[in-house]
């Protein structure tokens, strides 16, 4: 909730080496399905215009900046919104729906400088996420963001094998509004943890706000800083994993690094790997556990998991990633406690968020605190053995 000095792209005015600028967005009643179709750079220009005549129709204007030699209309349309696929724009521009310099045009039509582009996308779907009197435990709201510290075991918006009881459920009903910017079935949510992480979720109430923080988290000028409860001891203090993670050769819902997939019994394909980064510090050794604080400065899924078990230290609780569910006697190492499972859940919470605010471009700081059955493991260890910091840091 505080503010601090850590610096944020400005997202007031485009960049400088951008060749065009999104200056008429969408609307306010009824914003692009997705605002993450529209490329990171336009983000950073975008204003909210009064309605037009019909409010259901989104509509947006791009100014091109300097003549793009050989860009077709429809392939340029396509890399600017990525998410729109080329075949959606090319049924736009042939229904009309897409002017230059106010009239219609095909799809080959190659960009001059000066070109003035309107597009009137379809109306966004209707909204069907039922509210549910779910608990929030809201640590920041102002008029156009909260911040919630996500509890354990909630998935943040309904899937195809759950439709209810997720965090879009209680914000819905929490919320008198919400941006509709994101997937229909996740209004407000700009971004998402896994079911059983807890900590710092942002959610945005207007489409603007929305737009906005989601060019932070493309751009990667956010801060995003996790503690976790690993197993073991890394060689390193401080060190940079800097390992691509692609989908898991047999198993639909899981990912895998690079070596950690043949680990599996599987080959990592690497022509389906995507760069990922995760920068970790050691905070505390204990024998046989460490805590550690881990900097994602990629968003993959899966991601800090996946690359803590990719340097063997797996996160405690995450069987899917090697890690094991852990009794109070495996912590204390005392015979008279119990052997049965007590921390079955990865020990993972994102703790700390910064992000510049969407409206009054300012920084702002939210701080969770770790969940309870997490705060107890940690406590327990404080009992354990000390091990001395290596005093080697690797990485950048």
């Amino acid at each position: 909730m505080m503010g601090n000095s850590h610096e944020n792209k400005d997202l007031s005015s485009p960049s400088g080496d951008i060749d065009d600028e999104i200056v008429a967005p969408v609307a306010p009643a009824a914003p692009i399905e997705d605002p993450s179709v529209i490329a990171a750079d336009d983000a950073a220009s975008i204003q909210t215009l009064d309605s037009t005549e019909d409010e259901s129709r989104p509509r947006v204007q791009i100014v091109v900046r300097r003549r793009l030699p050989g860009a077709r209309l429809d392939k340029y349309l396509t890399g600017r919104f990525p998410k729109v696929s080329r075949t959606t724009i090319q049924r736009l521009i042939k229904q009309g729906e897409v002017l230059v310099n106010g009239r219609p045009t095909k799809n080959s039509y190659e960009m001059e400088g000066d070109d003035v582009i309107d597009i009137t996308f379809p109306p966004p779907p209707v909204y069907d996420v039922s509210p549910e009197d779910i608990p929030l435990n809201i640590i920041y709201e102002d008029d156009f963001v909260l911040a919630l510290n996500k509890p354990v075991g909630i998935i943040c918006h309904p899937a195809s094998r759950t439709q209810g009881g997720t965090i879009a459920n209680a914000l819905a009903f929490y919320c008198k509004s919400l941006s509709r910017g994101g997937d229909v079935f996740r209004p407000g949510i700009v971004h998402r943890l896994d079911k059983n992480t807890t900590g710092v979720m942002i959610v945005a109430k207007t489409d603007e706000a929305h737009w906005r923080l989601a060019a932070q988290f493309e751009n990667r000028t956010t801060t995003k800083v996790y503690i976790a409860v690993v197993h073991g001891n890394p060689e390193f203090d401080e060190d940079v994993i800097d390992v691509p993670i692609g989908q898991h050769p047999t198993v639909h819902d899981r990912y895998v690094a690079s070596g950690l997939a043949e680990r599996m019994g599987g080959k990592f394909e690497k022509k389906l790997g995507k760069s990922a980064v995760t920068r970790y510090k050691v905070l505390k050794r204990y024998q046989g556990f460490s805590l550690v604080e881990l900097h994602p400065r990629t968003g993959r899924t899966h991601q800090l998991r996946i690359h803590m078990s990719h340097i063997r230290h797996p996160i405690v609780g995450d069987p899917f990633y090697g890690g094991r569910n852990i009794s109070l006697r495996d912590v204390t190492g005392r015979p008279s406690d119990s052997a049965e499972p007590r921390f079955c859940r990865q020990m993972l919470h994102a703790q700390r968020l910064v992000v510049q605010h969407p409206i009054h471009q300012t920084p702002l700081e939210v701080v969770a605190p770790v969940a309870a059955d997490m705060q107890e493991l940690m406590d327990l260890l404080e009992h354990r053995p000390l091990i001395h910091p290596t005093g080697s840091k690797r990485g950048r």
